[in-house]
């Protein structure tokens, strides 16, 4: 007798968020990306604004080694959060070089009002929530990032030789990558199973919020958006 699959959280979450990420996948930046035809200058603009991004981030880690209820949660988000800081935006870094980024201008970044408005809504929720809220932030950035490098690299195969940014979608198309989106993902279930719908519905409400962000983030990277004084 066949066993029937039981639905998840994230089966949930993954459902109900389709109508935002679809507008994440379609929106012009990502598909340029894909396509190869991305404007440098708007990718640099990018490149440095998600390096400002990353730095707060990273520290949603922290705050999950912070709430996390037993050492291997506590060891697995200490392990990302030192990847992150000591490898990923290493790896940032020499990427943003070959655009003619400099580490120095990297760092002067100073985010926008989206980014800003983005990472702090995280840390806010990171702050004053669960280990649950903290992981419904983080999720949709690593698992769409994840979605969104399969997505370019099945839609574009026979165009990544010759694509400026290949090296971009390789990356969140990658098994390492895809990796940590899956154990956040894995994590999600944990958390709230056999939580009331209330709490549930608290944890949907920041999964789709922080996948609206992303959107967001995209849309001020493509139009180059500042603030205005």
């Amino acid at each position: 007798m066949a066993q029937i699959k039981t639905s998840t959280f994230t089966d949930r979450l993954y459902e109900n968020v389709q109508s935002i990420w679809e507008k994440n996948h379609n929106h012009p930046f990502v598909q340029e990306i894909g396509k190869g035809i991305l404007h440098k200058e708007k990718f640099i603009y990018y490149m440095k604004q998600d390096y400002a991004y990353l730095i707060d981030y990273s520290k949603l880690f922290a705050v999950g080694v912070l709430k996390a209820q037993d050492l291997e949660t506590m060891e697995k988000f200490s392990h990302i959060l030192h990847d992150t800081l000591h490898f990923e935006m290493e790896l940032h870094r020499k990427f943003a070089e070959e655009f003619g980024i400099s580490r120095e201008e990297l760092a002067a970044t100073k985010p926008t009002p989206v980014n800003m408005a983005y990472t702090r809504y995280m840390l806010n929720v990171a702050q004053n929530g669960s280990l649950a809220e903290v992981v419904a932030c983080l999720l949709p950035c690593a698992w769409d990032y994840w979605e969104i490098g399969k997505l370019l690299r099945k839609q574009y195969s026979n165009q990544i030789a010759t694509n400026p940014y290949a090296k971009w979608i390789e990356t969140y198309d990658s098994e390492t990558f895809g990796e940590g989106a899956k154990w956040l993902i894995e994590l999600m279930n944990q958390l709230a199973e056999g939580k009331p719908e209330r709490e549930l519905a608290i944890l949907e409400g920041h999964f789709q919020m922080t996948s609206r962000y992303e959107y967001l983030f995209w849309d001020m990277n493509y139009y180059k958006q500042d603030w205005p004084i």
